[in-house]
């Protein structure tokens, strides 16, 4: 099968399938190629700091969000060592609420909100080979799995949205403009029985911790230390390994789950140091971690994801038809996006340095707080987005 099409967007997670929507959305032919089948779990912290909940209700997602049982965050609790400090959710911008859906709930959400703006997915489907002519990205070769279809498509905008280990970022050898250094490891689980309401930050020297309210009625429980800390001193099984890092940073909530068992497999993440990626070149662009990736103790990759998936598409959208006005266009994006993640990546290096007492931690909070405000401004700033 040979296809053309005016952007392909490789990776259907939250990332490339908001991209695809929005794309679709404002006119244009997308393919999306993702490899793994819709509803499939992977990693994540799934909170949603208030600028991605803000875009799905502007993207007319959010009800349904709400509808699969994603509970209402009206506060967050900050534990720093035994001090307890709470703060509301203050509502604005029509959020009254903070949410953390599973990635089973919001990827598929995304996803077929794309197809339903007419976008074409392929999943489960494998990029085999970037294509390129002239030192220009035109189009892809690929398989899809289960059948052994293979199909070529072209367009004059190929984007990778997928993830860490990103083909496209790979195949065009995407630059790196900055490389952290520092990386924390996280053991991760679901419980039930715990509050619904409310973000749980904890915070001991050398550890972190917290609850996350998600769907099932169950919570995402987390801990987590520096990687070179985990990879020294974990216990010989997961399960030991998490009751270890939990009751090093909240006690009491270690407590409070010692006797109740994980509703499924805990997960773990050993961490990486994250990056950030030149994210545009002659014919393609890079949206999500393949982009701009660090660590999770911060919680705001989701938020990153969905806030540069709109600038992306923005960038497109408006572009007059020829090379050099997208290129322009796609060099816009790419500054605008360091603009925003910039001060957030510098912050969550120092965070995850797990390098802090209590009081610097509490200056490193301030200035995360500090750091997100310019991208709500800018999200607030966008009149309109075409309707679903």
């Amino acid at each position: 099968m040979n296809h053309h099409y005016d952007a392909i967007v490789v990776g259907g997670r939250c990332a490339g399938a908001a991209t695809a929507m929005l794309l679709a959305r404002g006119g244009m032919r997308v393919l999306v190629i993702d490899a793994s089948r819709p509803g499939t779990d992977t990693l994540s912290t799934h909170a949603l700091m208030r600028g991605g909940v803000l875009q799905l209700h502007r993207w007319g997602l959010l009800d349904d969000v709400v509808a699969a049982g994603t509970p209402a965050i009206r506060s967050t609790e900050f534990v720093y060592g035994d001090e307890i400090e709470t703060v509301d959710i203050r509502p604005g911008g029509g959020i009254s609420a903070l949410r953390a859906p599973r990635r089973t709930v919001l990827d598929p959400l995304l996803l077929e909100a794309a197809r339903a703006a007419g976008a074409e997915v392929r999943t489960p489907a494998r990029v085999m080979r970037v294509l390129t002519e002239g030192g220009r990205v035109y189009g892809v070769e690929g398989i899809e799995r289960g059948t052994g279809t293979r199909f070529r498509a072209a367009a004059p905008l190929v984007i990778g949205a997928d993830g860490r280990n990103s083909t496209i970022a790979h195949a065009v050898d995407a630059p790196f403009r900055r490389r952290g250094v520092e990386s924390g490891a996280v053991v991760y689980g679901y419980f039930p029985g715990l509050p619904r309401d409310r973000y749980h930050w904890a915070y001991r020297p050398g550890f972190a911790g917290g609850v996350i309210p998600t769907g099932d009625g169950l919570a995402c429980v987390w801990a987590g230390t520096a990687s070179t800390r985990f990879a020294r001193e974990r216990r010989t099984s997961l399960d030991a390994t998490f009751r270890w890092l939990l009751a090093e940073a909240d006690p009491r909530l270690a407590r409070a789950i010692s006797a109740t068992s994980p509703v499924g497999t805990l997960r773990a993440d050993p961490g990486r140091p994250g990056w950030v990626r030149a994210s545009t070149g002659p014919g393609w662009a890079l949206v999500g971690d393949a982009a701009y990736l660090k660590d999770p103790i911060t919680a705001h990759g989701i938020t990153d994801a969905l806030r540069d998936a709109e600038l992306l598409a923005d960038a497109v959208l408006d572009t007059p038809v020829g090379r050099r006005a997208r290129s322009d266009a796609l060099t816009d994006y790419e500054r605008i996006r360091d603009r925003l993640a910039t001060p957030l990546f510098d912050v969550t290096e120092r965070i995850a340095s797990y390098a802090w007492d209590l009081d610097v931690l509490r200056g490193h909070l301030r200035d995360l707080s500090q750091a997100m405000r310019p991208e709500i401004d800018a999200l607030l700033a966008i009149d309109q987005t075409p309707a679903a």
